[in-house]
């Protein structure tokens, strides 16, 4: 009987020793640590891996992680230019890896992601309000980097510290966002007429350019047409002189070479397929019109002899 109750006080006690060692290891995973506790009051910090407390004595207080965190903060303000914004500032922030950070983070903050969206609101309700809308479109990653810097200079006395904030979305009211697109649709309306009026004067002066052009290569045609007929009847003429005798003047023979014109427009006035031009015939006219003719050779000819002394 003695026997049978030694048997059993042993195996009471190696089951309270076993009771015992599982309440003295334990395991921490990786980036996290825990707080112990021994009555009630701070003790230590365990990290990863196999740990070791006392039983009854010491008590996990609580986990603590030490990865980066995101938290996502929506807030809304008004601009310099009283435009109200909607905008969604993203904080990456962690546990400062030590035993006092640790412990600061886990002990001084009751509820550490509402207090820091707190002073997120505050960050961002003191910088924008110095902007005009468009300064904050333009200025974001001023804007997040004054957040930033102010979270880690508050944040780090409890042991939190911030890698970078983002600001992720900038809302303007429905109403501000409508009429500036009417803007930017109206600067771009601008500028197409703009455009259009160059392309229009572009268009206009190579047309005149063109006109211009085509003038002047006619006005060139008619006087080598000119030249080309006075060379033509000064050869004539000297052909005439030769055949004849040497006492003929080269107003005989012009006379002459206009007479035989005359008579050969005539007698074509006959053809049924030529044009009719109807002019006054009488000796008169004739001799007037030769006048006319002789002194528009006279003039091609001062003009032949001034381009030559140009060239």
């Amino acid at each position: 009987m003695d026997l049978t109750m030694f048997f059993q006080d042993e195996l009471i006690l190696i089951v309270i020793g076993i009771f015992l060692v599982l309440k003295a290891f334990f395991l921490v995973k990786q980036k996290n640590a825990i707080i112990i506790e021994r009555f009630g009051k701070f003790n230590k910090v365990s990290r990863a891996g196999l740990n070791v407390k006392i039983p009854f004595l010491d008590k996990k207080a609580g986990d603590v992680n030490l990865r980066v965190r995101e938290l996502p903060v929506e807030v809304e303000t008004k601009t310099k230019d009283d435009v109200f914004v909607r905008m969604v500032v993203s904080v990456q922030f962690y546990v400062i890896d030590s035993n006092k950070g640790i412990k600061d983070s886990f002990y001084k903050l009751n509820h550490p992601e509402r207090q820091i969206q707190s002073y997120v609101f505050d960050s961002i309700r003191s910088e924008v309000p110095r902007m005009e809308l468009d300064e904050v479109f333009s200025e974001k990653d001023k804007i997040a980097l004054a957040v930033k810097n102010e979270l880690s200079e508050t944040m780090q006395q409890f042991g939190f510290d911030f890698i970078k904030a983002l600001v992720t979305d900038i809302d303007p009211d429905a109403k501000v966002k409508q009429s500036m697109n009417e803007i930017n649709a109206a600067k771009r309306m601008k500028e197409a007429a703009r455009e259009e009026a160059a392309a229009a004067k572009i268009r206009v002066v190579a047309a005149a350019e063109a006109d211009a052009e085509s003038k002047r290569l006619a006005g060139e045609g008619i006087a080598q047409q000119r030249i080309a007929i006075a060379n033509g009847l000064k050869q004539s003429v000297e052909e005439v002189k030769m055949a004849m005798e040497d006492n003929v003047t080269s107003q005989d023979v012009m006379n002459m070479l206009f007479m035989t014109q005359h008579y050969e427009t005539i007698a074509q006035l006959s053809n049924k397929n030529s044009s009719t031009i109807f002019m006054p015939y009488s000796p008169d006219s004739v001799g007037s019109l030769q006048t006319q003719i002789q002194s528009s050779l006279l003039a091609v000819e001062e003009l032949k002899k001034g381009k030559k002394e140009g060239e």
